[in-house]
């Protein structure tokens, strides 16, 4: 069996990157990054993209490889990320995949096989031009006919999963739901052991996400958020990640600074939220809790003795 690699994941703010780097220093291993933010240029503080004090020489890989102007796909991800993974492999060393984007983790690990459709495709400009002419109800009445399983799993506000839908059944003939089942019965890239970590109380992991926003609001986020509005679209992926869109309105006084620190806690608990929610499904997750008071070395030597457990050395 190919060597494991190793998954470290959890909602934000809980200690994934201190965790993937002690980790990676004890079994000889390199990180790469499964953030969906951390992969864009000049996003360092809201993405919390570790700094070359927190790698402690562990090298790191996937972080800062886009230009925020750049739309990046869980497909295109892979695409980058698995030749890395496998040049680390091919060097002696162990892989650590860290991040809280459960997507494109586990998109990594199973065999590719991506439906065929992009954004900015002739499909899919001509669907877009259908939602803004008549609006959502008559794509999901063809969603609905053409793929009742997708229909049912969709939002029918989660517009964009609806256009991916019908882009792919169009394009192809096939529905998506056909196209991931039969990419779930591929065998996987690679062979991973998966370690969670996240809070044992959840207010507990509420109070550590305000003060990492505070944090983040004294290393100068709103700065860098002005730098990055002046540099991309309005309509760039990178300024739809939260700490950007919810103090985008505080830069031309739409609200107030205290109002946008506000929403972006908010929305930095309820992501945290469908974190945990994605993460609790994976039945190989092995759980590490943080308590209050408890020595981070407590968790490191709990995941180490895990991976001893499984053979990896």
């Amino acid at each position: 069996m190919p060597e494991p690699l190793i998954c470290v994941a959890g909602p934000t703010g809980c200690g994934k990157t201190a965790l993937g780097v002690l980790l990676a220093r004890r079994f000889g291993g390199e990180v790469v990054s499964a953030d969906s933010m951390q992969i864009y240029r000049g996003m360092s503080i809201g993405s919390a993209a570790p700094t070359p004090e927190e790698m402690r020489g562990v090298p790191h890989h996937m972080l800062a490889v886009a230009d925020p102007s750049e739309a990046w796909s869980v497909a295109r991800y892979v695409q980058a990320a698995a030749p890395v993974v496998d040049d680390i492999l091919a060097r002696g060393k162990r892989p650590f995949v860290v991040g809280g984007t459960g997507l494109w983790m586990e998109a990594l690990l199973r065999q590719s096989g991506f439906a065929p459709g992009q954004s900015g495709g002739d499909v899919r400009r001509a669907l877009e031009a259908e939602l803004l002419r008549d609006g959502i109800e008559p794509l999901l009445r063809e969603l609905r006919a053409a793929d009742p399983a997708a229909a049912a799993r969709i939002h029918p506000s989660d517009k964009k999963r609806v256009l991916r839908a019908l882009e792919v059944y169009r394009e192809t003939g096939r529905t998506i739901t056909a196209h991931n089942a039969a990419t779930q019965a591929l065998p996987p890239r690679y062979r991973a052991l998966w370690l969670g970590l996240r809070y044992h109380d959840r207010e507990e992991m509420k109070a550590a996400l305000d003060r990492r926003v505070d944090r983040m609001m004294a290393d100068g986020l709103l700065e860098e958020v002005r730098a990055l509005a002046a540099r991309v679209p309005p309509d760039a992926t990178a300024l739809q990640a939260i700490g950007y869109k919810e103090l985008l309105p505080v830069l031309d006084g739409r609200v107030t600074l205290q109002e946008g620190i506000a929403e972006v806690k908010l929305r930095t608990r309820q992501y945290a939220k469908r974190q945990l929610t994605w993460f609790r499904r994976n039945p190989e997750m092995y759980w590490l809790e943080r308590r209050t008071g408890q020595d981070f070395s407590e968790i490191g030597r709990l995941s180490t003795n895990y991976l001893l457990s499984h053979g990896v050395c």
